[in-house]
């Protein structure tokens, strides 16, 4: 699942694949911003991305879906 995470004062986003769930995310992302340090997450890869709350403006959590193979259409 692709996270965009919006930076204040940054024009480029940061963005993650992460292996876990929306929900999961959400909860990170909840309770990070609702006291004072950072945002850790974690992509697909085992890396780390940390963000100051206090430089946060967004975060989107992208939908879960299955990949779709082929040109036809469904």
């Amino acid at each position: 699942m692709e996270v965009r995470i919006g930076v204040k004062h940054v024009s480029r986003e940061v963005v993650i694949e992460s292996a876990q769930k929306a929900e999961e995310v959400q909860e990170i992302v909840t309770s990070a911003l609702g006291g004072e340090g950072t945002l850790d997450l974690t992509d697909d890869k085992g890396r780390r991305v940390l963000i100051p709350v206090d430089s946060v403006a967004y975060v989107e959590i992208g939908v879960e879906e299955a990949g779709k193979v082929g040109f036809g259409s469904y």
